[in-house]
C-alpha cells in the first residue's frame, strides 16, 4: 500500500509527528511518498519523494495530513481531483475536519488493514465568468464575495437558476459546504450543517438589514453573483481562506454543486455532533 503524507512544515510539532506516523505505517509495510519540499526534513526516514504533489496523490492509495484545518483543506482539492481518500492528524488548536489527534497516532495503523471508514463530502465548483473567459476553482469550505480592503460596503445581486432573485446591501455574501458550515459560515452566523449533506449554504456577511438571514439551497441549484461596486473601490471573491480574485461589475461568480467529492477516511466511530460541541468548547477556552 503506498500512502501519502502532507505536513504543515511550519509546525515543529507536525515534524516530530509526522516522523512517529512514517515509522508507524512503515512497520505495517506500507510504502510512504511526500511531496518535494518534504525532502530535507525525512531524508533519514526511507520515504519516496515525488516530483510534485499532483503526482504524489496519483500514485497514493490514500493520503495522511499533519497539521491543521488548514493543512486538510489544501491537500484536499488534490485528493478530489485524484479521488484519493484522506485523514486529517490534527495538531492545530481545533481541528474540526481532522479524525485523529496526536495521542491517537496508533490507530492510523487501520489504515492498513481496513478498519476505516469513508464519508464523501460535497465540494463547491466555483466560476469566474470576465468578459475574456472563465476560470474554474473548487471549494472545500467557502467562497466569499466581498468588498475589498479599506472598501465601502457593496450591492450584491443573487441570482438562482437564472433569475435574480435577490438584492443584499452588505460586506459580503458567503457560500458554504456542510462541511464548511462550522468554519466562517459558523463565525458570521450561519447555522451547523451535517457534513454528509448536499446542498449549499448562503450567509450575507455583515448585511445592513435585519431581515437578511442565511438561506440552504438544494444540492442541484446554480447560484450566482453579480456586484455594484462604488467608486474607488474594489471586490474580491475569497475561495478557502486561500485564493483571492478581483471580481469586477462586468464579472459573474457562479456557484454550484461540485462533480468531484472528497472522500474522508475514519479510524474511529464518533457522532458528529458530539465531536462538534467538544471542538466548540475548546475554542471558548483558547
Amino acid at each position: 500500500m503506498k500512502i501519502a503524507i502532507i505536513v504543515n512544515l511550519t509546525k515543529e510539532k507536525a515534524i516530530l509527528c509526522t516522523r512517529e506516523i512514517i515509522a508507524l505505517l512503515k512497520k505495517g509495510g506500507a510504502d510512504i511518498l511526500m511531496p518535494p519540499e518534504c525532502k530535507n526534513y525525512y531524508k533519514n526516514e526511507a520515504v519516496a519523494i515525488c516530483e510534485t504533489v499532483e503526482q504524489m496523490f496519483e500514485q497514493s492509495d490514500m493520503a495522511v495530513t499533519v497539521g491543521g484545518d488548514g493543512t486538510i483543506i489544501h491537500a484536499a482539492k488534490y485528493a478530489a481531483r485524484s479521488g484519493t481518500p484522506l485523514i486529517g492528524v490534527n495538531v492545530g488548536r481545533l481541528g474540526f475536519a481532522a479524525n485523529v489527534e496526536v495521542n491517537e497516532i496508533d490507530s492510523l495503523s487501520k489504515l492498513l488493514n481496513g478498519g476505516y471508514t469513508v464519508e464523501n463530502r460535497t465540494l463547491l465548483d466555483v466560476e469566474v465568468k470576465k468578459p475574456g473567459g472563465s476560470e474554474h476553482y473548487l471549494a472545500v469550505n467557502d467562497a466569499v464575495v466581498a468588498h475589498g480592503q479599506l472598501s465601502k460596503i457593496v450591492d450584491l445581486h443573487l441570482w438562482l437558476d437564472g433569475q435574480e432573485i435577490s438584492k443584499y446591501r452588505a460586506d459580503g455574501l458567503l457560500f458554504s459546504t456542510p462541511t464548511g458550515s462550522t468554519a466562517y459560515s459558523l463565525s458570521a452566523g450561519g447555522p451547523i450543517l451535517s457534513p454528509q449533506m448536499e446542498c449549499i449554504l448562503m450567509t450575507p456577511v455583515c448585511p445592513h438589514s435585519l431581515f437578511s438571514r442565511s438561506v440552504l439551497f438544494e444540492g442541484s441549484a446554480e447560484l450566482a453573483v453579480t456586484v455594484n461596486i462604488p467608486d474607488q473601490c474594489s471586490c474580491l471573491l475569497t475561495v478557502d481562506g486561500e485564493k483571492n480574485i478581483n471580481i469586477l461589475e462586468d464579472d459573474r461568480v457562479i456557484i454550484r454543486k461540485s462533480e468531484l467529492k472528497l472522500k474522508l477516511l475514519s479510524v474511529k466511530s464518533y457522532n458528529f455532533y458530539t465531536k462538534l460541541n467538544e471542538k466548540l468548547k475548546e475554542r471558548e477556552l483558547s
